[in-house]
């Protein structure tokens, strides 16, 4: 009986073999790969070995699978197994459609995810600089802050391109996005990644906030965006906020907002410290000065980090430029500078601040209130008649700022339309600020001989109610006073370059490079297709882009050509060479006006501290270099979030206005619309589906044709629109030609 069932067993066993081999052998190597054997660190580390060895003699070839287990597997299934997905994951080695290939030698490349939209993406190769564009199809669901493999195929309009191979270290993402109900689900629709509302682990504890703004963490990884899995964390409010919606975006992008409990104690004690005796002892006193100092500013402002005086002299000016002495309160390498570099720049946007520094600093011991005594680096200036730059030096000093000066009110003193209240507060002032708007027109003057491009971009000014509503958007004002004193921080940041460039310093210099070729050539050929006079443009100087703009002034299409030059030009940022600042047509160019709200400034004053008390440079060359590069990338960083901010405020004032009519000039054309900005900076888009019924032409520069009736749109034409839809959660505002529109001709 014993004998008859073991040999029952056995036969059903050897059933079971030949019904369910392939499945038992594929189940097998699911095992092998996946399930964690205690396998000896050498072993695999062997099998590595013997695995890159035979793959670097293919020279960049693949090696089919079965060429590759045949020489490297011998008997050791699982390690090499076990050694083979540790290659592939660290991006060593790619798997290929037909095998395995050496990553590096197949030309693949390690970079990070930069950023992702719902259409493509970006990513930063770890050896260079420039990124790398990634359409969506071939991102293969990588996320920002994903280590990959990508593997390069060519360009796309000047900027490589490629495609993710592995994901070698995925990131821990959050990501902002909206919560909505899809055939009685709770499902979570992210502002970028994909089109498709995405499953969530912990719907049943959201269902209760559907069309909240809410961040969600990705806890699975799927092979499209479409498919990875999220876990809701938070609530924001409702998606209808723009102030909820600004809030994740600057969550998203990384940006810190709330400062670490160290550092906003380190800088409370440095703010009870005040101002040590021995200081004042070792600095220029400026406390009673022969010339009068006083801070200008806008009326919210509570970081007033800059200070002026001025005075006649018999070969010009003598101007004094006073910057919060912010080095000496953040010392390199404390808690309160590591974090300052990694914000980089304080960021505004609407009615916010996310400020670089902890308000006991940047509101308080360093921000130059009137009538207290507070710590300055000051660069006072000679000038001659023209305003142009005799001699300079920087010293260390204490002062003592009269008068907390507002633009408006100083516009009003100017203009000659101040009340007798505005009259008395800036009485002891007034004569330096009539010497500084004499200095003002002279600057303004020395720009535009050197042919500086004057560059008009519209800035808005939002008004808000007390719930944080945007109710109102105005074009932000440049007048007399805004550019005084724009035209002594140029003096200042000026004299600091050539200072440094003269000594040969390690610095941090601001450089704006002559635009690149291919886009001025771009530029030429539209303002050809516009009608726009212009000089050759092969190897641009500012003077040349200053008469493209003097040649517009008179046009409809000013606005229009103002941005074609803008963009047309190359990006301004942080260098370490002296390259010199295209836009402001200056050969030496630094920043140092700003440190409560910029690094590079920060870093500017401390090696001009040290240049200064006779100390060595030794580490300064590193020092400015990691300065510049945390510079450029925190201003980019700024920038787009600013931007994308104030896209919401905009919306949410659209929404309040829906169905109304407003004149607006066309700002852009497309193939699949008209972009037209309103008189107070909002921009919105005419899809073509609002326009008449017919077949529209695009032609790739600044005009669409209606092929049917004639009609043509084309750029810089007024248009009178109205609003027909605002999406607050993603910034865009829809328009429709309103019935007595009389764009197109």
């Amino acid at each position: 009986m014993a004998g008859r069932r073991h040999s029952h067993h056995q036969k059903a066993r050897g059933s079971m073999k030949k019904a369910d081999r392939k499945g038992a052998v594929r189940n097998k190597k699911e095992y092998d790969i996946h399930t964690e054997i205690q396998i000896p660190e050498e072993q695999i580390t062997h099998f590595a070995n013997r695995i890159t060895t035979f793959l670097n003699k293919a020279n960049g070839r693949t090696v089919s699978r079965a060429d590759l287990a045949a020489k490297c597997r011998g008997r050791g299934k699982a390690a090499y197994l076990r050694a083979l997905k540790k290659l592939i994951s660290e991006g060593v080695i790619a798997e290929r459609r037909n095998g395995y290939a050496m990553a590096a030698a197949a030309g693949l490349f390690r970079a990070v995810i930069t950023r992702v939209s719902r259409t493509y993406g970006f990513a930063k190769p770890e050896s260079g600089d420039k990124e790398v564009f990634i359409a969506g199809r071939e991102l293969k669901g990588a996320m920002p802050g994903d280590v990959v493999l990508l593997m390069p195929f060519g360009e796309r309009n000047g900027t490589p391109e490629a495609s993710v191979q592995t994901v070698i270290t995925p990131a821990i993402v959050q990501t902002a996005g909206v919560l909505l109900e899809e055939s009685g689900e709770v499902r979570f629709l992210p502002d970028s990644l994909c089109r498709q509302p995405l499953q969530i682990q912990n719907a049943a504890d959201w269902r209760a906030y559907i069309g909240d703004k809410v961040l969600a963490t990705v806890t699975k990884r799927g092979a499209r965006h479409s498919e990875h899995i999220v876990r809701v964390d938070i609530s924001l409010g409702s998606a209808e906020s723009a102030r909820a919606c600004a809030e994740a975006l600057v969550i998203v992008s990384g940006v810190p907002m709330e400062f670490p409990s160290e550092v906003l104690h380190a800088a409370e004690q440095l703010e009870q410290l005040g101002i040590p005796e021995e200081e004042r002892n070792g600095r220029l006193d400026l406390r009673e000065p022969e010339d009068v100092i006083f801070t200008i500013d806008g009326w919210d402002a509570k970081d007033l980090d800059d200070a002026i005086s001025i005075a006649k002299t018999e070969k010009g000016y003598r101007l004094g430029v006073h910057i919060a002495d912010v080095s000496h309160y953040v010392q390199p390498e404390s808690s309160i500078d590591k974090e300052a570099i990694a914000r980089g720049t304080s960021i505004y946007y609407a009615d916010q601040v996310i400020p670089m520094l902890p308000k006991a600093l940047s509101n308080g011991i360093c921000s130059l209130h009137p009538n207290v005594e507070r710590l300055a680096f000051s660069a006072l200036m000679e000038l001659d008649e023209n305003g142009e730059i005799i001699s300079s030096r920087f010293e260390k000093t204490i002062i003592r700022s009269a008068v907390k000066g507002v633009y408006r009110e100083v516009n009003a003193l100017l203009a000659g339309t101040a009340s007798p209240e505005i009259e008395e507060k800036y009485a002891a002032v007034k004569p330096a600020l009539i010497l500084l708007n004499e200095l003002r027109e002279k600057r303004l003057a020395a720009r535009a001989k050197r042919g500086a491009p004057s560059i008009e971009a519209e800035e808005s000014a939002f008004i808000l109610n007390e719930n944080g509503v945007c109710t109102d958007i105005a074009p932000r004002k440049r007048e007399a006073g805004e550019e005084l004193i724009e035209e002594c921080m140029l003096l200042a940041n000026e004299a600091a370059a050539r200072l440094a460039k003269s000594k040969g310093l390690p610095f941090v210099y601001r450089v704006h490079a002559q635009p690149p070729e291919e886009k001025a050539l771009r530029l030429a050929s539209a303002l050809d297709r516009l009608g726009v006079k212009h000089p050759v443009l092969d190897a641009p100087r500012p003077k040349d882009f200053a008469q493209i703009l003097k040649n517009a002034a008179d046009s409809p299409l000013k606005p229009a050509v103002h941005q074609m030059v803008l963009r047309s030009m190359a990006k301004a940022d942080y260098e370490t060479e002296p390259v010199g600042h295209f836009g402001l047509a200056l050969a030496d160019y630094a920043h140092f006006t700003s440190p409560i709200r910029r690094y590079p400034d920060l870093a500017v004053h401390r090696i001009l501290t040290a240049f200064l008390s006779g100390e060595k440079l030794e580490n300064a060359r590193q020092y400015a270099n990691d300065a510049a590069i945390a510079g450029s990338m925190t201003e980019q960083r700024a920038m787009q979030l600013e931007r994308d901010c104030d896209d919401r405020y905009r919306a949410e004032w659209a929404k309040q206005h829906l169905g109304e009519t407003f004149d607006g000039v066309i700002s852009g054309l497309t193939d699949f619309g008209i972009y037209v900005m309103l008189s107070n900076t909002v921009e919105g888009m005419v899809p073509l589906d609002a326009l008449t019924l017919d077949a529209y032409t695009y032609d790739g520069f600044f005009s669409l044709h209606a092929e049917g009736s004639g009609l043509t749109y084309t750029l810089g034409m007024p248009m009178r629109v109205q609003i027909t839809r605002a999406d607050i959660n993603s910034g865009n505002i829809d328009m429709a030609p309103a019935e007595s529109s009389n764009a197109a001709t």
